[in-house]
Parts: C-alpha cells; sequence; structure tokens
C-alpha cells in the first residue's frame, strides 16, 4: 500500500509498504481519507523527543473509509461496510482499528466525509460544558472545532458570542449561529463588550478553543461568577500561568475537556454520526481544504500556518 511519511521535521514522503493485516479482535479498513489534527504539529515541527522517521501513516487518528477484512472474532461488521474509526496511522490507504473503535456510518452520508476522531471530540467537549438554553457562551477561537461547538451551543438554545482574529472564521461563527462576534485583537476591549453584551454578568460558560496564554487569559476574564471556564484548546508548546485569585474569586470551574479514554472517543463519534444523519450538524463546509495523500506535507503547512479561509484539512486516498 502507499503511506505518507513523516521522515523529518517539515518532510512528508509517500512511500509504497506493507499492507497492515488484523489481529484477532480488530478490522482492516481500507481507507477513503483522515483529517489533519493540529495536535500533529509539534511532530511535524519537530521536538527532540521525537524519533524520525514516523511509522508509515502516523500520526493520522481521523480515518474513514471501508471495512476491508475482519480478524477472528469480530461480529456485528461486515467487509464492504463504511466507517468511522479511531486509528493511529490514518495516512495511509489502511490502516487497522480494534473493532470497538469502528463506527458504522449510515447510508445517509454515503460520500460524505466522515474524520470520526474531530467531530467526536467535539462532541465530547460540548456535553462536558453542560450548555443549558438561555446561557450566553463565550467560544474563544473559531477554527474547526469552535466552529462546530458554536453550532451545537446555539442549537441547545444558548446564546453564542464568538471570538476570533479572522474575519473569515467570524462570518462562519455566524453561519452556525452565533448571535454575536468579536475580533480578538485587543483584550480589555473584548472584555468590556463582553459585559456590555451580558449587563456586566459576564458568561455562564467561556470555552477556549486555541491553545495560546493570551485566549486562555481572555476566556478566564470573560467566564462569571459560577460560570465554568472549559479549556478545549490543545496547550503542547509550553507551560501555562493563571489568574487563579480571579478564579477563586468568582468561584468558578475550570474543566479540561480533553478525553484520554478511547470508548468516550467512540461514544462521541457515534454522537456526532447521529446529529450528522439527522441533519442536526453539517460539518461538510469546514474541511476547506482537501488534497490527495501525497500532499500530507502541505495539510499540515496550511494547518500551521491558518491562512484566510482554512479551517480543517483532509487527505484522501
Amino acid at each position: 500500500m502507499f503511506a505518507s511519511v513523516i521522515a523529518s521535521p517539515g518532510q512528508a514522503v509517500l512511500q509504497r509498504v506493507e499492507r497492515p493485516e488484523p489481529a484477532a479482535g480488530q478490522v482492516l479498513l481500507r481507507l477513503e481519507g483522515s483529517g489533519v489534527c493540529a495536535s500533529s504539529l509539534p511532530l511535524w515541527e519537530g521536538r527532540e523527543w521525537f524519533d524520525y522517521p514516523q511509522p508509515a501513516g502516523a500520526p493520522g487518528h481521523e480515518g474513514w473509509g471501508r471495512v476491508a477484512a475482519l480478524g477472528e472474532g469480530v461480529e456485528g461488521l461486515a467487509v464492504g461496510d463504511r466507517v468511522a474509526a479511531l486509528t493511529y496511522r490514518a495516512h495511509a490507504e489502511y490502516d487497522v482499528a480494534d473493532a470497538g473503535a469502528v463506527v458504522p456510518l449510515p447510508p445517509s452520508l454515503a460520500g460524505v466525509a466522515m474524520p470520526g476522531e474531530p467531530l467526536g471530540c467535539a462532541v465530547n467537549i460540548f456535553r462536558r460544558s453542560e450548555i443549558k438554553a438561555g446561557q450566553t457562551v463565550a467560544i474563544v477561537g473559531i477554527g474547526f472545532l469552535g466552529a462546530v461547538l458554536t453550532r451545537l451551543a446555539a442549537q441547545a438554545g444558548a446564546r453564542v458570542i464568538a471570538i476570533s482574529r479572522r474575519p473569515f472564521a467570524l462570518e462562519v461563527a455566524r453561519e452556525a449561529g452565533a448571535a454575536h462576534t468579536l475580533v480578538m485583537d485587543d483584550h480589555w476591549r473584548i472584555v468590556d463588550e463582553v459585559k456590555r453584551l451580558t449587563d456586566q454578568k459576564l458568561c455562564e460558560r467561556a470555552i477556549e478553543a486555541v491553545g495560546l496564554q493570551w485566549p486562555l487569559d481572555l476566556a478566564g476574564e470573560i467566564t462569571g461568577e459560577r460560570g465554568r471556564l472549559v479549556i478545549a484548546g490543545y496547550h503542547q508548546d509550553g507551560t501555562r500561568q493563571v489568574n487563579m485569585q480571579m478564579w477563586n474569586w468568582r468561584g468558578i470551574d475550570v474543566v479540561n475537556a480533553h478525553e484520554r479514554d478511547p470508548r468516550m472517543y467512540v461514544q462521541g463519534i457515534r454522537e456526532a454520526v447521529e446529529l450528522m444523519a439527522s441533519g442536526a450538524l453539517d460539518a461538510q463546509p469546514l474541511f476547506t481544504h482537501r488534497l490527495p495523500l501525497d500532499r500530507l506535507g502541505e495539510a499540515l503547512e496550511l494547518t500551521r500556518t491558518r491562512p484566510d479561509g482554512f479551517l480543517k484539512a483532509v487527505v484522501t486516498t
């Protein structure tokens, strides 16, 4: 099979490698494509603790496709079933997955790109945010994740304040149901504007979806008393400082919304599939860049630089 290999920092090459075989309890997937995740950027940029070249297909974990073969003991799936799955070397033509990490896709989603892991991640973050109708919810950072969360929060009956540095992203947020949009340019101007929009009460929920210090600071500042600050950003470039005095004084709850139990990832994927099948969620416009497998490096660079018009890239086989 062909697989993309990150040979060194900033270099991805297409190689012909041996196709994996499913062990007992596993399935072999013929992948249609995989999403490109921002969590892969440290590996792409290079860190001293990574080894190169990386295994073929790594670190792809957002694959979808069809079941090509079943390992011993697998039940409830059949060759040819179209599925989303949680795997770990999905930037390739084939990958294996534990049968319990495979989610069948209904016929209504035929032909639809379905990188299940990021959609499931958004659903899980939404669940842990405990957003309710009538609340004011600030979402700091409108990329793919922030856009999906905007849609879910608006559908739940919340008033969403979307905050992003890119006018393009703010337009996406408006289309997803945001009631207000603010350019993320000046910290105290944004705080003052949120105070104005909330009669000085600030937000019952604030979701930080960037992964940098300043957006985290901002999200804390606009979380009101007894509110909930939800950390959805992927903070991987160093330590963080927090204003614990303010967090204490306001009595806010702070939730790290990243799941680590694979079963919860899969449950989130199942719920995301149901939302898409029902028409409650349409993620397709958010996959703004689609590239072939041999252009994974370009997709990762787009993810790193985030040019105007970019939300999320997928690579297809």
